[in-house]
């Protein structure tokens, strides 16, 4: 047995894929990840520009929508929506073994949209209802502006991947969200909730590398004893409050309809400073529950030496979050304006590969349309 599949079927946690390209598709190379233990799929803007970007896999489709009249933007969704649609067929055996608790793939919505509640709800029913796929997760971003399209989304009974998570204070509006989305489709009239689910991704990596920036620059000897040490701290503490959350009679109300918890997503689990061990996000992070979606070196790396133990609600851990969190206020870091900088950064990372992408396409086209 795998790693991978010794996460899920002994520790209770979902390895998923963070990448998606027609090449992954074509080869089999998705199928035989699933065989070897992984059960989801995420994408994202920055992931589209690279596969699209980079190799020619997707001329033929993309010429004969040019040829057919769409727009660059519209043909950029055919694009995607090929790949989605492809990758939920693969996925499909494990969502219908798993009762609909994992086999998802997920698609974001545009990332022009993040400021925009109205203008992102009806996006991601757009996604939903053109894709018509029962494994599709739509991805909103958990943005002031997105955390009430995340509720009108789930309140219509639509698989929602809430990403861009950086903060508890956030993570805990996610959650209501949620719950509260339940409970309107639950008031509307849906007695089975069962057939509605969604994950929090909450970013890990991202945050040690925003934190140890400031930790560093402070200097001291307690700042710099610190390093490294943020990201998981926030990380189980999200976990504990997800724990919390998914219990009570509010939430057994729900889960007497069928309704499943929002599953915490670790995301963004890659190391990007060297100097931690390379299954670092994953090894400290496992728990039931719970989903980790890791790049593709990050998940050949655990399934080849990662540790599997339940560590993320160890008693030690827990502990030693809240102390690294007192410990990283004293120091006179704001996570706080840890979380808004990042979501600023995420938000404006995908909308310029977002860009990027459609002016290729567009470049592209005007080829096209030159030679017709």
């Amino acid at each position: 047995m795998t790693r991978l599949l010794d996460l899920s079927k002994v520790h209770g946690q979902s390895p998923w894929i963070d990448n998606l390209k027609r090449s992954f598709l074509a080869d089999g190379g998705l199928a035989t990840l699933v065989e070897r233990g992984v059960r989801g799929v995420t994408s994202n803007p920055t992931i589209f520009q690279k596969a699209i970007s980079g190799s020619q896999d997707y001329d033929e489709q993309y010429a004969a929508a040019i040829a057919a009249g769409s727009s660059t933007e519209d043909a950029y969704w055919a694009l995607v929506g090929h790949d989605v649609t492809a990758a939920c067929a693969i996925l499909a055996p494990v969502h219908t073994a798993s009762a609909g608790v994992d086999g998802y793939v997920s698609l974001e919505v545009s990332p022009l949209l993040a400021d925009n509640t109205a203008a992102t709800s009806a996006a991601a029913r757009h996604l939903h209802t053109t894709l018509h796929l029962a494994n599709l997760m739509v991805k909103i971003p958990a943005t002031a502006a997105g955390v009430p399209a995340i509720e009108e989304m789930i309140a219509e009974g639509r698989n929602i991947n809430v990403t861009l998570i950086f903060s508890i204070e956030r993570y805990d509006a996610v959650m209501e969200a949620y719950i509260h989305g339940l409970e309107r489709l639950l008031e509307g009239g849906t007695t089975d909730l069962s057939g509605t689910a969604s994950v929090a991704s909450f970013f890990v990596s991202r945050v040690d590398t925003e934190v140890d920036r400031r930790l560093e620059k402070a200097g001291t000897p307690g700042a710099l004893a610190l390093r490294g040490r943020a990201a998981i701290a926030q990380a189980v503490l999200a976990y504990h409050l997800f724990n919390q959350r998914f219990s009570g009679p509010r939430w057994e109300r729900l889960a007497a309809h069928g309704a499943r918890p929002q599953r915490p997503l670790w995301a963004s689990t890659s190391t990007k400073n060297p100097a931690f061990p390379d299954t670092l996000y994953v090894d400290s992070l496992i728990g039931p529950q719970s989903v980790n979606t890791l790049p593709d070196a990050t998940l050949e790396a655990f399934d080849n030496h990662g540790t599997l133990a339940r560590t993320i609600d160890e008693v030690e851990a827990v502990a030693n979050a809240f102390a690294t969190m007192n410990g990283l206020r004293a120091e006179g870091i704001d996570m706080d304006d840890v979380a808004l900088t990042l979501e600023h950064e995420g938000v404006a990372s995908f909308v310029k590969s977002f860009e990027e992408l459609l002016s290729t396409l567009e470049e592209r086209g005007a080829q096209l349309r030159a030679k017709a």
